[in-house]
This record gives C-alpha cells, structure tokens and sequence, in this order.
C-alpha cells in the first residue's frame, strides 16, 4: 500500500483515538450539538478504522509466516506458505475494501427520500407489480431499520398501486437509494389472466 495512504489512515487512526476520548468526556457530553456531531464523526470514521486494524494485524501476521519460511522443519515451512499465501489474499481484499472507505462520500447520502411508485401502461398487471414493488421496497426499509410513511396512495381494482409516494426516512437513506430509478418492465403471465 502507498505511504501517502498508510499515513492518511494513521492519521484517521488517531483521529478516531481522538474522538473516542472526547466522547466520553463529562463537558462534551453536557453540550449536545458538539456530542452529535462527535458521534457522527465517530459513526463515519469507525468502519475505516477497523478495517484498517484488520489490515495491520494480516500486514504482522504475513511477516511473521515469511520469517518462518526459513525454518529448517519442513512441517513449519509448508505451514508458514499456506499462512502466507491466505494472508496475501486477505491483504488484497483489506486494500479493496480500504481503498473503497477512503473514497469521498456524497454530501447528500444522509438525506432522506421520497419514493414514488407509478403503474405505466398495462392496466390491472401493472397495478399488481407497482403493489409488489411498493411491498418489496418497504421491506427493504423496514430491515435497514429506517420509517416509511404514506404521504399518497391511489389503490388498483385488483390490488396494488396506480400510484403511490412515501417518504422514506432513516441513516444513510439516500446513499443506499439513489441509484434506484427508471422505468420497470415486466412480463409474466398475468394474475388477472382468466385463460391460464
């Protein structure tokens, strides 16, 4: 990994050390828009953090298995090679995965939104598929831990939705949401078919 990288992670390192002291200082806490704000801090920092400790202790572990190499004990030498060549292969998903939390983040990721649901064109099946859709993504928000709430719904004869807008409200709404857009197409025999 690049030094400039290792030392932006130390220095988030020390940051987070930082903001784990400050938190659990007696003055911030009286002060709750500076404890809010140390936490979210914190929130944000943690996963990198961690997975950066991940990473420092598969960097010792990777050296200690190269040193055995050396060993004059076979036994020890083909172990010391399968430790090493697991922890080459974890050293590179730890990059990914570090390379991945140190990207900038959207300043609108915490954002809550709106969803809004409409059948196009296809009469009653369209209804029935905007319904299920509407059902998919509520659960998907309700496992997220986040609030959906109904501003507008206009119901299908045969169940589903024509249309309908929720608000959709929690952490990180907006980040896990925003690429969810467009027009849906799909074709399957009909709930409304009465041939079969």
């Amino acid at each position: 990994m690049k030094a400039s990288l290792l030392n932006r992670l130390d220095t988030l390192r020390e940051r987070f050390e930082e903001l784990s002291a400050l938190l659990s200082d007696a003055e911030v806490i009286q002060e709750q828009n500076r404890f809010r704000a140390y936490s979210r801090e914190y929130a944000e920092l943690e996963p990198t953090v961690q997975c950066y400790g991940q990473w420092l202790k598969t960097s010792a572990d990777l050296a200690e298995a190269r040193s055995l190499l050396k060993d004059a004990d076979p036994d020890i030498r083909a172990m010391a090679e399968d430790d090493a060549e697991a922890c080459s292969g974890s050293l590179a998903d730890l990059e990914a995965q570090l390379n991945l939390l140190l990207l900038p983040k959207d300043p609108n990721d915490e954002r809550n939104v709106f969803l809004e649901i409409r059948a196009g064109t296809g009469g009653d099946e369209a209804a029935i598929f905007a319904g299920n859709l509407f059902r998919m993504y509520s659960r998907y928000a309700e496992r997220q831990g986040w609030r959906i709430e109904i501003l507008s719904e206009n119901p299908g004869e045969h169940g589903g939705y024509r249309e309908v807008i929720a608000r959709v409200e929690g952490q990180s709404v907006y980040a896990k949401l925003k690429f969810e857009s467009g027009a849906h197409r799909v074709q399957r025999v009909p709930e409304t078919e009465s041939q079969g």
